[in-house]
């Protein structure tokens, strides 16, 4: 059984910074990325990382301002998250995926495996 847990979340003000962290354990994965949701809204990308680290994609309301890492090491991907905005406000889900060791996926049906979520408020 494969196990993710976020950490990181918090209240920042707009123009602020905060870094993410998912832990994964209990079987080696390869894409992870990283998801929000919002009240009243659908689950939407936000970062995706290889299982090397080598390839990254980001939604284009974060590019930039946003930076998706892993260690592998640390079993760890990360989410650091500058120049942040009102409208970034969302719990932050870590996803995750088993299957294919060079993949980097962006639509959530392609993750099997997630986090319970970690809230960000960014007040204006």
């Amino acid at each position: 059984q494969g196990h993710l847990a976020e950490s990181g979340g918090g209240l920042v003000q707009a123009g602020g910074s905060l870094r993410l962290s998912c832990i994964a354990s209990g079987r080696t994965f390869y894409a992870m990325g990283w998801f929000r949701q919002a009240p009243g809204r659908e689950r939407e990308f936000v970062a995706a990382i290889s299982a090397s680290g080598g390839t990254t994609y980001y939604a284009d309301s974060v590019k930039g301002r946003f930076t998706i890492s892993r260690d592998n090491a640390k079993n760890t991907v990360y989410l650091q998250m500058n120049v942040l905005k009102p409208e970034d406000t969302a719990l932050y889900y870590c996803a995750a995926d088993d299957s294919i060791h060079n993949a980097v996926y962006y639509h959530r049906n392609d993750y099997h495996y997630w986090g319970q979520g970690t809230q960000v408020t960014v007040s204006s």
